[in-house]
């Protein structure tokens, strides 16, 4: 059987850590915790798990203080996680059976990240990290802000996910961090040039985010997923401008660095319909129902494009055109992956009271 360290960094924490440190604590066989500054009860807390805890002066730099957390782990392989992490309990169990049966000779185990998740436990987004890592590859993180690591030798892709429940409000940190580095003269990455772009307009700062965003699509080389979400951005940043034709013409970039993907035909469908040419509309959103989910890629997937999505517009499209029969008939299918969900019992009422007075 293998030996983990669970490796984090943390700071004023003291609302996430328990809840994360439970629902591993009985699987890692030490726990180290690198605080960059805490003030509130986080130490408290961890003095009851047992934690290694050493004290990291904050140098706006996330690599900085994961390798130094790294740094301290001893045992076979490495965990890392954040404060506002957990494993689900079916995720727990695929875990301790991981640890019970792995191989040694693996040196990567890439997992799930799911975002978003509803209270049936169902993610809104979910893409692959490199979670545990063989602790004498000595593998190094990378960049001050959304950081990373490269995985190399042995990798292995396994069904288990870590589940991301954040409580705190998005801050300019990670915004902080970039400008620094552009302040003291560094040129940002290809992949810098994303996420800064990213973090511009979260700030609503359009303008500049725009220009990022083209500086990024301007050069190939980056995860296809990235050139997703900077053309959906870049084409909502168009929208909110009134300008429609560019925001369509965005989304249709996205066709030059990869396959088609049910995230960019819903967008489109998502224009067409908002300017009520709702045939339009229905036929990138039919694309969108036909595409496969990826299983297998390195980027984020949001599950809801391939299904949930397009059915429910579907439906409001073509009630538009008067089809209340083909309506309800998507309204249903777009029921069959989200019962619950407001608009679509909201519209089942609707819809159901139209084909009522037909009748009549």
């Amino acid at each position: 059987m293998i030996t983990i360290s669970l490796c984090m960094i943390v700071r004023d924490e003291d609302e996430t850590i328990a809840r994360c440190l439970d629902t591993v604590k009985d699987i890692v066989d030490e726990i180290i915790v690198v605080d960059t500054g805490s003030v509130d009860k986080t130490k408290d807390i961890l003095s009851s798990y047992a934690a290694y805890v050493y004290d990291f002066k904050w140098i706006d730099d996330f690599a900085a203080a994961r390798n130094y957390s790294f740094s301290k782990a001893t045992q076979d392989y490495i965990l890392w996680l954040d404060a506002d992490d957990v494993f689900l309990e079916e995720d727990i169990n695929k875990l301790r059976y991981l640890k019970e049966y792995m191989e040694p000779s693996v040196d990567v185990v890439m997992m799930k990240y799911n975002l978003g998740v509803d209270n049936d436990k169902r993610a809104a987004c979910t893409y692959y990290r490199e979670r545990l890592l063989k602790r004498n590859k000595n593998f190094k993180w990378n960049d001050p802000v959304h950081e990373y690591i490269e995985p190399t030798g042995t990798i292995i892709r396994m069904d288990i996910g870590v589940t991301h429940k954040k409580l705190k409000q998005r801050s300019s940190r990670n915004l902080d961090i970039f400008e620094k580095m552009i302040e003291s003269g560094k040129e940002l990455s290809h992949r810098n040039c994303f996420y800064y772009g990213r973090e511009l307009n979260v700030n609503r700062r359009y303008d500049e985010a725009m220009v990022y965003f083209e500086k990024f699509l301007s050069k190939e080389g980056g995860f296809f997923s990235n050139y997703m979400d900077a053309c959906i951005d870049f084409s909502r940043i168009y929208t909110m401008k009134g300008d429609r034709k560019s925001a369509i013409k965005t989304l249709l970039r996205c066709f030059e660095f990869g396959v088609l993907r049910a995230e960019i035909c819903c967008e489109l469908g998502i224009q067409y319909e908002e300017m009520k040419d709702y045939e339009r509309a229905i036929s990138w959103y039919e694309i969108s129902t036909k595409l496969n989910k990826p299983g297998d890629t390195m980027g984020a997937v949001m599950h809801d494009y391939y299904n949930y999505i397009p059915y429910a517009s579907m439906g409001i499209c073509y009630f538009k055109l008067n089809n209340i029969q083909q309506a309800i008939k998507y309204n249903e299918k777009a029921a069959e992956f989200k019962p619950d969900s407001f608009v679509v019992n909201n519209n089942r009422k609707y819809f159901n009271t139209f084909l009522t007075s037909e009748k009549k």
